[in-house]
């Protein structure tokens, strides 16, 4: 009879997010009370969306999506949005997966908790909240992957 304890093994994940934290926040309405008579228009809202990584130590990264929000009602600003919300991840990837973990499945993975505390924070100033809609990760990866291609082309 075999030993079961040979064939047990605990298989560890291979991405493993170990925590995950507002890095950096701030929500502003600069005309705040005078622009809630203009809030029967239709706001124009102009949203930036980036994200870096970083290597902490062995095998684990912190990876920041970061957003900032304006609005404004006839030129004049209703609210700014700036939201950085980070993850810590243990990865156990092999070297060729990292870049695309990193830039992909992670961000996607933190975006809904990005998306509702923006809406959250937006509904809490006493503003209908906004719901940014969905990204491709994958798009926004090959973007800056065909910019850095680029930009070493035009290096050389």
């Amino acid at each position: 009879m075999e030993n079961l304890e040979n064939k047990e093994k605990i298989i560890q994940p291979a991405i493993m997010i170990l925590s995950q934290y507002i890095k950096d926040m701030s929500v502003e309405l600069p005309l705040a009370p005078q622009i809630f008579k203009d809030m029967t228009k239709t706001p124009d809202v102009k949203i930036d969306f980036g994200m870096n990584n970083q290597k902490l130590d062995d095998g684990n990264y912190e990876v920041a999506l970061n957003v900032k929000i304006n609005a404004d009602i006839d030129d004049k600003k209703l609210f700014i949005v700036e939201l950085s919300y980070a993850a810590v991840a243990a990865l156990d990837l092999p070297e060729e997966n990292l870049e695309p973990v990193l830039n992909i499945e992670l961000p996607r993975l933190l975006f809904p908790f990005v998306r509702s505390i923006i809406a959250n924070s937006i509904a809490d100033c006493g503003l209908p909240p906004i719901m940014i809609s969905p990204i491709d990760f994958v798009a926004l990866y090959q973007a800056k992957k065909a910019e850095a291609e680029a930009k070493k082309t035009k290096k050389a």
